[in-house]
């Protein structure tokens, strides 16, 4: 006998835009494993589309508009009855996950986090503090290694937290991109386990060898200018990191690239001291193959970055922060360099920039890195097993879930009556 197709409802606090963001790269390739299963794939969301959206329908993938308080959405998902819905983003679950309950209740309720939202602002207010209380540009070692219960004390009185998490309880199962966040929720927000689920970025292996050392010229770093730790990153390169560097290299470039650049980045621009700012890229993989060195000086953040991934398939060595290289290499040696200071993130950019040697054993790093991590095939496969093991053991999971059932009961409740009560609003108000 035939097997029904799965559907799935995807609900996107955004359309994905992989170029530009690897948030936006991670769902497009939990899209494609979804669309390898044979799998019946709908992907809407409340947003305008961006710049540079990814053309959804070309690989068969349903694209439906959907508003914010509104019951159309009720018919909508009633009539579509998926099997799985997956909430891209925590404010998704909130805002739609009452009426997903509701109307479709049977389905699997899955929320993908791309990273802790609530410890990446966390840090970022650590960061801040930090810069108001120590003028010293230098070292910010204080802020790349806290224990988990220090992160623990910096997110659990704040309000984003605890919306985050208890959308995490809510749903059946979430898909968490870091391993560090998964510890941090388990041991120190009492997060069932069998609530999360381990996906990281997902790549197939290069097939083609590298450029060469000799090939390549050139520093580069990659980020969406919109995401704060990247910002952050490129004004730290410019008042401190980059300037130390060319101390050490007289005639070395930096090139900057990220998507939607704004007025006061563009102003960074400084050709007379290599200081490139050079807007949205193309290709991220070309670009990043044709620089010799990847710059990634992160003072915050969370996840697992994308621009790293990019650099270790493209053979390019990176050098990074504690907080970069963050559940990325499971103990395994960097491609690269991680540095606490930007003393020593400049040396050691410059290290690898000259020596060929260490630039190679790093190249060789990021291969074996990559195999033993990030292969989609591994983590494709564990993934779809995963939910269809959710799919057969859903009422025994959601009886084991007593807080997200209480959470869901009073949440939604309070959710719901707000929604209808601006909806309403809404129509009162409208031109007839």
């Amino acid at each position: 006998m035939t097997q029904p197709v799965t559907k799935v409802l995807v609900i996107g606090y955004v359309w994905p835009e992989p170029r530009s963001s690897a948030a936006s790269g991670h769902v497009m390739q939990i899209l494609e494993t979804f669309l390898q299963q044979g799998w019946d794939i709908t992907f809407s969301s409340p947003a305008g589309p961006g710049e540079h959206k990814a053309d959804l329908s070309a690989l068969g993938i349903r694209e439906v508009s959907i508003e914010l308080n509104n019951s159309s959405f009720d018919v909508f998902i009633s009539e579509l009855a998926p099997d799985i819905v997956l909430f891209d983003q925590f404010m998704m679950e909130e805002q739609f996950g009452w009426r997903v309950e509701k109307h479709c209740p049977e389905a699997l309720r899955v929320l993908e986090t791309s990273d802790l939202q609530s410890l990446r602002h966390a840090r970022h207010q650590r960061l801040k503090d930090r810069l108001k209380a120590n003028s010293d540009q230098d070292d910010f070692s204080e802020l790349f290694a806290p224990a988990l219960r220090e992160e623990f004390e910096l997110m659990a009185d704040t309000d984003l937290a605890k919306r985050e998490i208890a959308a995490l309880y809510r749903c059946d199962l979430n898909l968490m991109i870091s391993e560090v966040e998964i510890d941090l929720l388990v041991e120190q927000f009492g997060l069932p386990r069998q609530l999360l689920h381990w996906c990281p970025l997902m790549i197939d292996l290069p097939g083609a060898p590298p450029a060469a050392f000799t090939d390549r010229a050139h520093f580069v770093s990659i980020g969406n200018f919109r995401h704060a730790p990247n910002w952050d990153a490129v004004l730290w390169m410019k008042s401190i990191v980059w300037p130390l560097i060319r101390q050490q290299l007289p005639q070395a470039q930096l090139h900057i690239y990220g998507a939607y650049t704004p007025p006061k980045a563009t102003a960074l621009h400084n050709a007379a001291q290599g200081f490139h700012v050079m807007n949205w890229a193309e290709d991220a993989l070309q670009v990043m193959s044709a620089a010799r060195v990847c710059l990634a000086p992160l003072r915050f953040g969370a996840g697992i970055k994308g621009k790293l991934v990019d650099a270790m398939l493209c053979g390019t060595p990176s050098v990074t922060t504690p907080i970069g290289a963050e559940g990325m290499h499971a103990g395994q040696p960097w491609p690269g360099a991680v540095a606490l200071s930007a003393t020593e993130l400049a040396n050691q950019a410059v290290r690898l920039y000259q020596d060929e040697t260490q630039w190679q054993a790093s190249q060789l790093a990021a291969n074996t890195l990559l195999g033993e991590r990030y292969q989609r095939a591994v983590h494709g496969q564990a993934l779809i097993e995963k939910l269809r093991d959710c799919q057969l053991n859903l009422p025994t999971l959601r009886a084991n879930n007593f807080i997200g059932s209480m959470l869901r009961h009073h949440a939604h409740k309070s959710t719901q009556y707000m929604a209808q009560w601006i909806e309403a609003k809404n129509r009162n108000t409208s031109p007839t």
